[in-house]
Parts: C-alpha cells; structure tokens; sequence
C-alpha cells in the first residue's frame, strides 16, 4: 500500500505548532510512515527550522500532489493570509486565530474530496479563533461543522505500552466537551451517553482489530451512593449502558472513575467513556501527557492531533516537546491504512 498523505495543519503560529512540527519532521520515522505536508505560512515553518536547528529546507509548492516531502525537505502549501507571519509570538491575535481557521478549512476541503488521507493538527489558541471572528469552541465543533455531521466526539488515545496494557491501547470519549461544568451537567443525557458508546465502539475497533471492551464513567462520587450523591447513574448513564448492551456492544458500567481508570490501565477495557472533560482528560493525561493524541471520532475524514496546547509560556525558545505530534502522525498513518484496506476489500 503506498503511504498516506497527511496534512499537517500549523495551528496558532503564535504557539508550539510549528516547532513541534518540524520537530516532527526531523524524525525519520515519519516520513517512512506517511507523506507529511505542512499547511500554513512557510515564513512560520521557516522560523522555527532555524530556532531549532534543522538542516531541512522550506519548499512551497503550489498543490498538494506537487508535495515531494522528505526528512531533507518541508512541503508547506500556503494556505495563510499574509499577514498570518505578522502576527507576534507568544500572545492572543487575532491573525494568528485566523491562521489556524484557513489552515484547518483548507485540510478539511482536501480530506472531503479525497486528496489526502488524514489531518493531524498542531494546537489552536481558541481566544484567538474567536477574535478573528470564528466562534467555535475548538477544532472538534469547527471540523464536524465542516463535515456535516452532528454526532461526533473527542477521544483521547494512548497506544499499547508499559503503562497502558491493553494489546490495542486505550482511548477515552467524552460525552461533553467544551462547555463549563453547569452546561455539561445539563446536556447529559441517555442519548448523549450512548451515542459516544457507539463511536467508542467503532472508532476503536481498526485499533484493537476487534470489539473493544468499552467501560463507562459514572458522574458523582462513589457512582453516587445508591442515589445519596446523585441519580444520574440510575437515571441516565445506566440506561445508556443496557442499550449499548442489546446492540451487541461490550460496554459495562457505570463505575467510579478513580477505579475505572485503575482498571483500564491494566489491561480490562480498550475504551473508557467519561461524561465530562476533564474527567477524561486529566486521568489519561497522568498516564501519557507527551504521547496523548486526541483523535477526532464520527467524521467521514481521519483527525488527529497533539493532546496539548499553544503553550505560550515556552513557544518559540525551542523548549517544546515533539513527541506527541510524532505519536498523532503515526495513529493517523495507521487510521488511514485501515482505511484504505478496508476500502480495497469490500469497495
């Protein structure tokens, strides 16, 4: 099978994007997994290639099938504004939000009409996309707008390895997103649930080349004390759980989440479904901050991403960590793979 094309959007250019990026690129592995292709301002690429030392060199090319990346040459197709390489480092602008919006509609056109494979993204700073007049909460709700879909989600994933014992990794869907606690509480509902058990279940199953083994979070305390600290989990999430159930699913809770996630990490779920952010995040986060990769389930197109943000406080002095982006082009290579496999064999 010959290598997928991936888009590598830049993200905010006042932030890590770019130099986690061609931290990336200097990688060699990358390159033997995918044909990477940058999408923003080459005079960004440009900048953080000298900050961090790489011999490779900047290439604008005019199309995406012009692209020849290699681990010598960055393939950056300009789809910023000018003004996106004004923009000052290390603080909120308004073009610099720009910049991440053309970025990531440009990468979602190419995916829809199948001239890339996948998107991987470098992080967005959201009160910058907002100030340049682009109100989305993030790249999830702005690409799933894109794409026409409404039932989509976030998954955190962590792939197979000392800490993580599952043989497929383990992924964690949030049933609500970007929202204050009071709006999360409020959304939640047994659709809501069981709908990301559902995506759950088929995102993780080219991972784990089978049926994952799906646990689900309860939200209160102690799964809520046989209703002493809240009915939500009779109520609500349970009922989601037995419907998952008669559809074939292998998903069992609600459970506490402090002995949920114990449980996952050692190798009993593939999958976790949390009700809220930061319930998800902080716990997978514990386990595999720098090799966290958010993945983007329910879209007719491959997402990943860093699991981190701009980190404005260490942009631009070469201190940002590669690692993650290195891990989200790699689940991103894989996710096409399957893709294409599963195209080759059934049309």
């Amino acid at each position: 099978m010959k290598k997928p094309t991936i888009a590598l959007t830049v993200g905010d250019p006042a932030g890590i994007g770019a130099e986690v990026i061609v931290g990336a690129l200097d990688n060699l592995r990358v390159h033997e997994w995918c044909r990477p292709v940058v999408l923003g301002h080459p005079t960004v690429i440009s900048r953080a290639v000298r900050l961090l030392g790489s011999t490779a060199e900047v290439r604008e090319v005019a199309s995406i099938e012009d692209a020849r990346p290699s681990i010598e040459v960055i393939a950056c197709l300009n789809v910023c504004r000018d003004d996106a390489a004004d923009a000052p480092q290390c603080q909120v602008d308004p073009r610099a939000g720009q910049a991440a919006y053309d970025a990531l509609v440009a990468a979602a056109q190419l995916a829809l009409a199948g001239r890339i494979d996948a998107i991987t993204t470098a992080p967005l700073h959201k009160a910058a996309l907002w100030q340049a007049g682009h109100h989305y909460p993030g790249h999830t709700e702005l690409l799933a707008e894109l794409c026409g879909v409404t039932d989509f989600a976030m998954m955190l994933y962590l792939a197979h390895d000392e800490q993580i014992l599952s043989p497929g990794g383990l992924g964690v869907v949030h049933t609500t997103l970007h929202m204050s606690l009071r709006e999360a509480l409020a959304a939640l509902n047994t659709n809501a649930v069981l709908e990301k058990i559902r995506l759950a279940d088929v995102s993780m199953r080219p991972l784990v080349n089978g049926a994952p083994r799906i646990g689900v979070c309860a939200l209160n305390p102690h799964g809520g004390e046989a209703g002493l600290f809240g009915d939500e989990e009779t109520t609500i999430i349970e009922p989601a759980v037995v419907a998952a159930q008669r559809e074939g699913i292998i998903a069992e809770g609600p459970y506490p989440t402090d002995t949920l996630m114990v449980r996952a990490r050692d190798g009993e779920f593939d999958a976790i479904v949390a009700m809220y952010h930061d319930q998800g995040h902080i716990a997978l986060k514990l386990l595999g901050m720098h090799r966290a990769v958010n993945i983007t389930l329910g879209l007719p197109i491959i997402r990943t991403s860093v699991a981190h943000g701009t980190a404005f406080d260490l942009a631009w002095q070469g201190r940002a960590k590669a690692s993650s982006m290195i891990e989200a082009i790699r689940v991103a290579a894989e996710l096409a793979r399957h893709r294409a496999l599963a195209k080759a064999l059934h049309g």
